[in-house]
This record gives C-alpha cells, structure tokens and sequence, in this order.
C-alpha cells in the first residue's frame, strides 16, 4: 500500500487547523494517558493502522504497561485494568464514533457525565470528533505507520 499523497504540503492551512485542535486538546486539562487510550481505541474502531501505531507509540513512551494497551479493544472485559473515569471515556467514545448506529443514546451521555463535568465531557469529545477526523485522513490517503516504515 503505497501514499497517495501528503495532505500536510497539499493543505497546511488544514493540517494546521487539525493542529490547533490537537494543541487545545493537549491543553485542556484531560489527562494525556486517558485522551490516548481513547485515541487508540477509536483508531482501532476505524482500522487506522497508521494512528494504531502512532497511540500505542505514546503510551508506551507515557509508561503505560504493554498488557493494558493490548487490552484496550477489549477493556470492558480487562477487570479492574481500566479505572472508572478510563472506562467512561472508552465507552463515550466507542458510542460518539459510532453516532450513526448508536444514535449516542441518554444513558451513554448519562454514564460519562456521571464522571466527568460539562468542560471534560465537552473536551473528551472534541478530541474523539479530532481523532475521527485524523484517522479518515490517515486512512484515505494511506499514511504508513511508523512499524512499516521501520521493517
């Protein structure tokens, strides 16, 4: 599979904007390991090889234990792996990735409001609207991950 092309030096202004939404995401006080499990596990909704890569990349950097990355797609059933605010915010973003088929249902809303205020909840899903977009990019235009460019 090979790049179709670079959207970074087709449309900087674009990229840039996607950057500035990243920067606020950064910034906003949610915690970085808990804002990349949920960019993880939305990329892995998405099949994005080339964020897959990248998130599990940061949480190892971040120190997070290899068994609890592996465990994220399946981390309803990880026990205690995943502490509550970690299990609210994949559930939040499993059903916003999903909003054609969920419909983001009230007691989905219900469950991560239970742990997070307006602000957080509001944030968490800037960043899960943000990484669907990045992985559709990826996707699309074929980025390759990292571990390919290694091999």
């Amino acid at each position: 599979m090979s790049k179709r092309l670079d959207y970074n030096q087709i449309a900087p202004a674009g990229a840039k904007a996607l950057g500035g939404v990243y920067g606020y995401v950064l910034q906003s006080g949610l915690p970085p390991v808990l804002v990349d499990l949920v960019y993880l596990r939305i990329s892995q909704i998405n099949n994005c090889a080339y964020c897959l890569d990248m998130h599990t990349r940061d949480l190892l950097k971040k120190g997070q234990p290899i068994e609890k990355i592996t465990l994220v797609q399946a981390w309803r059933e990880a026990g205690n792996l995943f502490d509550a605010r970690e299990r609210a915010a994949l559930a939040w973003a499993e059903t916003v990735t999903r909003v054609a088929e969920t419909g983001v249902p009230d007691e989905a809303y219900a469950g991560a409001r239970a742990l997070f205020d307006e602000r957080e909840i509001t944030d968490l899903t800037i960043a899960i609207g943000l990484m669907n977009a990045y992985n559709r990019m990826a996707i699309s235009f074929r980025n390759t991950p990292q571990a390919a460019l290694e091999k």
